[in-house]
């Protein structure tokens, strides 16, 4: 859910997600202070949002009309992570517009409680023009199950 400004975000349970995604860090992950850079957890945000909807169907990359373009991401930390530890991605979907979606993710390590947890704006657009497009019906039934 989006956080009024006045109000400091905190960490979730893992309870509070509906579908996860496990990920392996890699060495590279760390960075200098000796735990996860804060650019990767974008890309695991990126990854468990994209992998979900190809392995239900619902996006091609290749072949596919449509595709969904980040519009914006944000994501507020809480505890650090590090190399090798795995994480685990929770994503559930805040908003479904015409042609957006919000989805809101977290990451876990071994605790019940969120690392870190953010948001991710997807604007579909036909593939060729990159012009907004309203998603489709298949798109919208499958957020409709995690929202």
């Amino acid at each position: 859910m989006q956080t009024p400004a006045n109000i400091r975000p905190e960490a979730e349970p893992r309870s509070a997600y509906r579908v996860f995604r496990t990920i392996p860090t890699r060495w590279m992950d760390n960075d200098a202070y000796g735990h996860i850079n804060n650019v990767v957890y974008y890309s695991w945000f990126d990854t468990a949002v994209n992998a979900w909807l190809i392995e239900r169907g619902v996006l091609d990359i290749h072949q596919g009309a449509t595709v969904g373009l980040v519009v914006e991401t944000h994501c507020n930390y809480f505890a650090p992570l590090a190399f090798p530890e795995p994480v685990e991605v929770g994503l559930r979907v805040a908003n479904i517009g015409k042609s957006s979606v919000r989805y809101e993710l977290a990451v876990f390590g071994a605790g019940e409680l969120s690392a870190a947890k953010g948001h991710f704006v997807h604007v579909y657009v036909d593939a060729q023009t990159h012009r907004p497009v309203e998603l489709p019906e298949p798109l919208k039934q499958l957020l409709e199950t995690v929202k």
